[in-house]
């Protein structure tokens, strides 16, 4: 079980310290233990229960209502709402749910309806994108164990694919992609959705995943004409090992054009190579696309 302060609950609902406390006093929403050195700690429980009861009330419940709830009646609403018109600050509170509890039917429900709603880009982007952030907030207190991270990762990835399958055909005089994760590189959710963009715009990607030495990528130009390179580095990276695979790939094959995304390139001094260009964002990426 995960020990939660009352500043991690904080963190993770985004409901004050102060509010918290008048509602476990008031109301006994949540019911803290304490450590043989009295220090008060929240249960995964409480996590739960307090976060199903945050969305409930930013829809207008009342806590004097919400308290009486048993855990299914909450779970019961909170997926009720699931299928309205909410906007994507609840929904990505509903999807931390999703994760909490490895709840994959609510995770779908969730995702699917935006999609049917707004479509994937602007389900990705502007949803799951958000979300993908504050996992990784919640990672940095110890909020997530590695089983809900992988858990919620590989559904999302599930989605990606099934975005990318559902692309068009190549367009006449496409484009020459090839899409990889560097060594001990394993992230790859960012680069699924590179490649989601890239087939969308009718180009060809050959698509090799994560962990590959570059070396190997050599073998490719012996089958395949090969316009770009494509690559993604998780930002706990080093700048000094992001600059040393950059200057292997220049080094390696100059006579290619080299795509790299990573907002943490433009907070160093490293200086890319000459074949090298980097995206601060996915609509910058989009645009060199659609300009290219």
């Amino acid at each position: 079980m995960i020990r939660y302060s009352i500043r991690d609950l904080e963190k993770i609902t985004g409901i004050k310290a102060h509010t918290i406390r008048i509602w476990e006093k008031r109301y006994g929403i949540v019911s803290p233990l304490r450590t043989q050195t009295n220090i008060r700690y929240y249960s995964d429980e409480d996590l739960r229960r307090l976060m199903n009861v945050a969305i409930l009330n930013k829809f207008g419940y009342k806590i004097s209502n919400i308290q009486s709830m048993s855990s299914a009646e909450l779970n019961s609403c909170v997926m009720d709402l699931t299928q309205q018109d909410i906007d994507n600050d609840h929904q990505v509170d509903n999807l931390v749910m999703a994760m909490i509890e490895l709840d994959e039917v609510r995770f779908d429900k969730i995702i699917s309806s935006a999609i049917i709603k707004q479509g994937f880009d602007y389900t990705f982007e502007n949803l799951l994108y958000r979300f993908l952030e504050k996992i990784g907030i919640l990672w940095q207190i110890g909020a997530v164990n590695p089983v809900q991270e992988h858990f919620i990762s590989n559904l999302i990835r599930q989605k990606l694919i099934l975005a990318v399958d559902g692309q068009q055909e190549y367009r006449n005089n496409f484009r020459t992609f090839v899409l990889f994760l560097p060594e001990n590189e394993y992230h790859e959710i960012a680069l699924l959705y590179l490649h989601f963009m890239i087939r969308k715009e009718g180009d060809k990607v050959i698509y090799l995943g994560q962990n590959v030495p570059i070396l190997y990528l050599k073998d490719i130009f012996e089958i395949h004409n090969v316009d770009y390179l494509v690559t993604s580095v998780a930002s706990k990276f080093q700048v000094e090992i992001i600059a040393d695979t950059l200057t292997e790939l220049s080094q390696l094959y100059g006579d290619k054009q080299v795509l790299i995304g990573g907002k943490y390139l433009f907070d160093s001094s490293f200086v890319l190579p000459a074949n090298v260009k980097s995206f601060k964002n996915l609509k910058a990426f989009d645009e060199f696309l659609k300009k290219a």
